[in-house]
């Protein structure tokens, strides 16, 4: 008869989803996404092939979880940074704290950006994984034209600026810078340093109104 302990442990899914999306992103990070295999994100997590195959069902659906997965964990980064920079919030501000987040700093954000970037090279050669990823990258893309019109509005960008054409150019420069970090190239310090340079000459310098 059972009298100690009886009651069978409440499993908190979302935990587990979380768990073993966090091992595709190390072995995203470490090896690339070709090798996040089944078995061996399973082997990662520590868990059971039977466990992942419970809550992704293929392969597709596994790495659409992750990217949610990484979509969340960069929003939580951009939303530290962001509350970092104090107040008056500004859209100068809030552009500045959200576009230097996205540039690799430390072992977290670096993991976080090599898994992210694994994820697009996978979508060259996986087309039906595109999708999923241009709606983050057009989502991204309209979310920093949406503060750019902004800025604009308050007189801190020039007003024949094209916000949309602002931000395309904002955000090739912080993939490219993030490639650059990650390759070695530059440390996350200067990186940073040459994404505010960009965000200063785009709306005048700090303090600056644009006329």
């Amino acid at each position: 008869m059972c009298i100690i302990n009886c009651v069978p442990k409440r499993v908190d899914h979302e935990e587990r989803r979380r768990q073993i999306a966090e091992a595709v992103v190390r072995i995203a990070a470490s090896r690339g996404l070709h090798a996040a295999s089944m078995r061996e994100v399973a082997a990662e997590a520590g868990v059971s092939l039977r466990l992942v195959q419970y809550y992704f069902h293929t392969k597709e659906e596994l790495l659409k979880g992750v990217l949610a997965h990484l979509g969340r964990q960069i929003t939580e980064r951009v939303t530290r940074s962001v509350a970092a920079m104090g107040e008056p919030m500004t859209p100068r501000t809030f552009l500045y704290g959200a576009l230097t987040a996205l540039i690799p700093t430390d072992d977290q954000s670096r993991r976080i950006m090599l898994a992210y970037q694994a994820h697009y090279t996978l979508t060259l050669t996986e087309p039906e994984l595109a999708a999923e990823g241009l709606t983050y990258a057009n989502g991204l893309l309209d979310f920093v034209a949406g503060h750019i019109r902004q800025a604009q509005e308050a007189g801190e960008v020039a007003a024949d600026e094209d916000p949309r054409q602002a931000a395309a150019i904002t955000l090739a420069l912080v993939t490219g810078l993030q490639s650059s970090v990650l390759a070695g190239q530059y440390d996350g310090r200067t990186a940073t340093e040459l994404l505010t340079s960009h965000l200063d000459r785009l709306m005048g310098g700090p303090g600056q109104q644009v006329i």
